[in-house]
C-alpha cells in the first residue's frame, strides 16, 4: 500500500519499476514534436556549426540535415581548435583532418554558403592543407552555391583557385565570391557569373586582362574590391550598369597608375594608395555620395579639390597620414555633406584645421575626429575663435580626446558653435577599453 507524504502518494517499488520500464520506452521512441523534415532541417541549418555537429547525434533527422546542411564555415573556432595552445602543425593536423572528416560525410547537395578562412601558413607539405583544398572544394562547391570565401594565409599564396569550378550551374546560381592570397586566372571559358552581386579579392594574382575577362561575365555586379592584386597598375572597370561600389587599395610595389571606369551608377568610391594615380571616371565623380579615402595629405585634397570634383558627396571619411595641411583657401562648398570622418597620423596636425570642413559643409550633421599622431602645440593662450554657428551639427565624436589644449579649445569651439548639438562623445581610448578582462572584452 502507498504511504502519504503530504497530499501526494508515494509509488509502490512495483509502481516505480513499472514507470521506468514506461518512461524508457518512451524515450525510446521519440523523435521529438511531429514536424515536417524540412522545418528540422532549416532549425539545425540555424545553429552554429559546432552545435549542429553536437545535436546530429540526437536523432537521425538531424544526422541527414548535417550531411546537406547549407552553411559551411570552417575556420579555427567553428573546428574548436585553440590557438593559444597547441602548436601550428598540430592546429594544421588537426584543421584538416576534421574538414575532412565532414566534408566525407556530407553530400555536397544543399551548400549555399562555403567559407575557408585560414590564418595559419604550414611550410611541411605532408600537414599542408593546400593539397586538400582541391578536393574539398570540389565537394562543396556544387550548382545552388550562393556565397564562396577562400582566404588563405597571406604566407602560403601559392594556391590557384581552380576557375572550372565556376561554370555551369555554379556560374548560375554563385551571388558573392571572396578570394584572398591565392592565383586566379579565369578565361572566356570559365562561364559568365550572371547572378554575381559581390565581388572581393585581396591580395590575388591576376592580369589585367584576366581581370578584364572576369568582369565582362558578372553583368549583374554591385559590389567591386580590388585590394592589393598583383601585377595589376592599370584598373579598367566595363559597362556594368549595376554596380555601384568600388573599393581600389595598392601598395607601393603594386601601384595602380590609373583608374578608368565605365560603369554608370557608381556612387560609393573606397580609395587607399597615393593622390597621384590619374583618374579617368569621368561624369562618374559628379554622382559619388560616399567617398572614403586613405593616403598623404587626404584631408588637404579633399577640401581643396573634392567640392567641385565630387559635388553631391554625402558621406566622406578621410584616413590620412604625414598630413601638412595648416589653413588652405577654401573656394567651394560640400552642399550635401552630412557625414565626415578624420582620422590622422604621422606628422604634427593641427587640429583646427577640421574648422574648414565645417565652415564648407553647411549641411553636415556628424562629425567624428580620430586625434591620433602628434597634434599641433600652439605656444600661446587658449584660442577663442569667431562664433560661427553650424545650424545643422547634431552628433560629434572625438576619438583619442586629451587634456592638449588644442583639443580642449577645439571641444569648446564646437559646443559654443552648435546649438543644435544632441550629442559629444570625448573617447580617451579610441574605442579600446583601458581594463579589459579578456573573457569579456568589458572593462
Amino acid at each position: 500500500m502507498s504511504q502519504l507524504q503530504g497530499d501526494e502518494p508515494i509509488p509502490s517499488r512495483a509502481e516505480t519499476k513499472g514507470s521506468k520500464n514506461s518512461l524508457h520506452s518512451q524515450i525510446q521512441g521519440y523523435s521529438g514534436p511531429n514536424l515536417p523534415k524540412e522545418i528540422w532541417a532549416h532549425i539545425h541549418s540555424l545553429l552554429p556549426m559546432r552545435d549542429a555537429a553536437q545535436v546530429a547525434c540526437v536523432s537521425q533527422d538531424f544526422v541527414r540535415s548535417w550531411r546537406c546542411r547549407p552553411h559551411l564555415i570552417f575556420n579555427t573556432e567553428t573546428l574548436g581548435l585553440n590557438q593559444s595552445t597547441c602548436r601550428e602543425d598540430d592546429i594544421m593536423r588537426n584543421f584538416t583532418d576534421r574538414v575532412d572528416n565532414i566534408l566525407k560525410n556530407h553530400s555536397g547537395i544543399g551548400v549555399k554558403k562555403l567559407k575557408f578562412w585560414f590564418g595559419i601558413a604550414c611550410n611541411n607539405k605532408d600537414l599542408c592543407y593546400l593539397d586538400h583544398l582541391d578536393n574539398w572544394l570540389q565537394i562543396a562547391v556544387k550548382p545552388g552555391i550562393e556565397e564562396l570565401q577562400l582566404r588563405l594565409s597571406t604566407f602560403n599564396a601559392r594556391y590557384n583557385f581552380p576557375c572550372s569550378l565556376l561554370s555551369g550551374g555554379t556560374a548560375s546560381s554563385l551571388r558573392s565570391l571572396y578570394l584572398g592570397s591565392c592565383g586566379f586566372h579565369p578565361t572566356l571559358t570559365s562561364g559568365c557569373l550572371r547572378s554575381l552581386i559581390k565581388l572581393e579579392l585581396y591580395g590575388v594574382c591576376i592580369e589585367e586582362e584576366e581581370l578584364k575577362c572576369l568582369l565582362s561575365n558578372t553583368p549583374s555586379l554591385e559590389w567591386l574590391d580590388v585590394k592589393f592584386c598583383y601585377p595589376i597598375t592599370s584598373l579598367r572597370i566595363p559597362y556594368l550598369q549595376q554596380l555601384s561600389y568600388l573599393g581600389v587599395s595598392c601598395k607601393k610595389k603594386h601601384m595602380v597608375q590609373s583608374i578608368e571606369n565605365k560603369a554608370p551608377n557608381l556612387s560609393s568610391f573606397y580609395f587607399q594608395d597615393e593622390i597621384s594615380v590619374l583618374f579617368l571616371l569621368g561624369d562618374t565623380l559628379l554622382q559619388i555620395k560616399k567617398l572614403h579615402m586613405a593616403c598623404k595629405n587626404a584631408a588637404l585634397y579633399a577640401l581643396t579639390e573634392l567640392p567641385s570634383s565630387m559635388p553631391s558627396l554625402e558621406t566622406l571619411t578621410i584616413h590620412s597620414h604625414g598630413e601638412e595641411a595648416n589653413t588652405p583657401m577654401v573656394v567651394s562648398k560640400f552642399l550635401h555633406l552630412r557625414f565626415l570622418s578624420i582620422s590622422t597620423s604621422g606628422s604634427a596636425f593641427d587640429l583646427w584645421f577640421v574648422t574648414n570642413f565645417l565652415y564648407a559643409a553647411p549641411s553636415l550633421e556628424t562629425l567624428v575626429v580620430s586625434v591620433g599622431g602628434t597634434i599641433f602645440a600652439d605656444p600661446s593662450g587658449l584660442k577663442v575663435m569667431p562664433k560661427h554657428h553650424h545650424e545643422k551639427l547634431k552628433s560629434v565624436q572625438i576619438l583619442g580626446f586629451s587634456s592638449a589644449k588644442c583639443v580642449v579649445e577645439f571641444t569648446h569651439y564646437i559646443l559654443e558653435s552648435a546649438p543644435l548639438l544632441k550629442c559629444l562623445t570625448l573617447d580617451t581610448t579610441f574605442g579600446v577599453p583601458r581594463c579589459s578582462v579578456p573573457e569579456t572584452s568589458k572593462c
